[in-house]
C-alpha cells in the first residue's frame, strides 16, 4: 500500500487493484507542482470526494472526463457532477473501489458547492492489505471520533490539522489520542497559505508513541 500526498487535503492511495485519487484538486493548488499533474494521474482508478469546496473539487470534474474515472461520494453532492460518472453513496454505506473496502463516515465542517448545498461533508475509512486507513476530510473534534475508533479500529489516521477552515495540530493530536489507537498518523490541510499551521510539531508532541509523518508531496509513504 502506498499513500502519496498530493499537497493540500489531497491525496492518492494505491492499494490492492485500485489507483484512489482522494480530492485531487491539482489545478491551482499552491502546495502542488503546475508540471507533475501526468505524475499524479498515472494509473488512476477512481475518484473520491469528502465534499464540494474549490479546495477539494476543482478541477475533478474534467479530470474525469479526460481519464473516464468514476468519481464517488455524497449522494447529493453527487447528483450536482454534471457529464461525469458520478456514484453517490451516504454515511455508513460501503463501496468496493478494486479491493478497496471505503466506509463512509461522519465529519463536521459545511458542504457546498458553487455557494450551493450539496449534501454533508464526510470522511471515509478505506480498509485493504490488512491496514484501515481514517481519512477525516475536513473535520473538527466530533464525539463521533469515538465510535469510529472503536468500531471501525483504524491503524493509520490521515487528519486535517491545519487550523482555521479545520482542527488544529493540537487538536488533532488531541482526538487521535482520545479516540483512536493509530500506529501512524499523517497530517493534512496544512502550509498551503498562510493562515493554516505551517508545521506539524504540535501534533508530534501530542502523540508520543505514535509514528507522524509530515507528508512531502509526491513522495509515497510505504505501509
Amino acid at each position: 500500500m502506498k499513500l502519496i500526498w498530493l499537497g493540500h487535503g489531497s491525496f492518492r492511495l494505491e492499494a490492492a487493484e485500485a489507483v484512489i485519487l482522494i480530492d485531487p484538486w491539482l489545478t491551482g493548488n499552491p502546495s502542488f507542482p503546475e508540471d507533475r499533474h501526468a505524475e499524479a494521474l498515472d494509473g488512476a482508478t477512481h475518484v473520491l470526494l469528502t465534499h464540494g469546496h474549490g479546495d477539494h473539487i476543482t478541477g475533478v470534474p474534467d479530470i474525469a472526463k479526460d481519464a473516464g474515472l468514476p468519481v464517488y461520494g455524497m449522494f447529493d453532492l453527487m447528483e450536482k457532477l454534471d457529464g461525469v460518472d458520478a456514484n453517490g453513496f451516504n454515511k455508513g454505506g460501503t463501496v468496493d473501489l478494486g479491493g478497496v473496502a471505503v466506509t463512509m463516515v461522519p465529519a463536521s465542517h459545511s458542504n457546498t458547492l458553487n455557494g450551493e448545498a450539496a449534501g454533508a461533508e464526510v470522511g471515509y475509512m478505506l480498509k485493504a492489505e490488512g491496514h484501515t486507513i481514517y481519512f477525516s476530510g475536513d473535520t473538527t473534534i466530533m464525539a463521533d471520533m469515538e465510535w469510529m475508533g472503536a468500531y471501525h479500529e483504524p491503524d493509520i489516521g490521515v487528519l486535517s490539522a491545519g487550523g482555521y477552515f479545520t482542527m488544529d495540530m493540537k487538536a488533532a493530536a488531541w482526538a487521535a489520542a482520545r479516540y483512536f489507537d493509530f500506529k501512524t498518523v499523517i497530517p493534512m490541510h496544512y502550509k498551503t497559505f498562510p493562515a493554516l499551521e505551517q508545521d506539524a510539531e504540535e501534533l508530534k508532541k501530542g502523540l508520543k508513541g505514535v509514528d507522524v509523518i509530515e507528508p512531502e508531496v509526491l513522495v509515497a509513504i510505504e505501509f
